[in-house]
């Protein structure tokens, strides 16, 4: 993502504003979007959850504990997507692939604080560090659309 290395994947032919480079997506990754990260049961069978992401440079965060499934499925299949919208425009949207490269013991809550801070303004309330880990991510491809629609729900 740093010197937009990723931009030749973000061409999205429906989109009437063309190429785009990778700012739209760390927008998107830096705001307070919620994501959908997909992994892999045993099974091969996708396995979806909403998650908080934050941003490290040209790599994704998402922390966790050691035994849920976001955690396991990772540790024996790397790869992974996701998914996320923009919370006041849900029609700017994201989609990205790649790899778990690397697992980050988390149990001082240095990954997991400034995530939290940004959706709630807080660290996160639940403190025991027993376990927490941040997947940290690597993007390999991406995608990025803005659909011409106004997000206007009947009432």
């Amino acid at each position: 993502m740093e010197g937009d290395r990723f931009v030749h994947h973000l061409h999205h032919k429906d989109s009437p504003h063309g190429d785009f480079t990778f700012n739209e997506i760390r927008a998107l990754l830096d705001g307070p979007n919620f994501a959908h990260l997909a992994t892999l049961m045993p099974d091969g069978s996708p396995q979806s959850a909403p998650v908080w992401v934050g941003r490290e440079g040209d790599r994704i965060l998402i922390c966790t504990g050691e035994g849920s499934l976001k955690a396991k499925n990772t540790r024996r299949d790397p790869r992974v997507a996701l998914s996320l919208i923009d919370f006041r425009d849900p029609y700017k949207e994201a989609q990205l692939r790649g790899r778990v490269v690397e697992r980050r013991p988390d149990g001082d809550f240095k990954y997991m604080d400034p995530i939290s801070h940004k959706y709630t303004g807080k660290p996160f309330p639940f403190r025991s560090p027993e376990g927490r880990v941040a997947l940290v991510i690597e993007i390999e491809k991406a995608r990025y659309t803005k659909l011409p629609f106004e997000h206007t729900p009947p009432k």
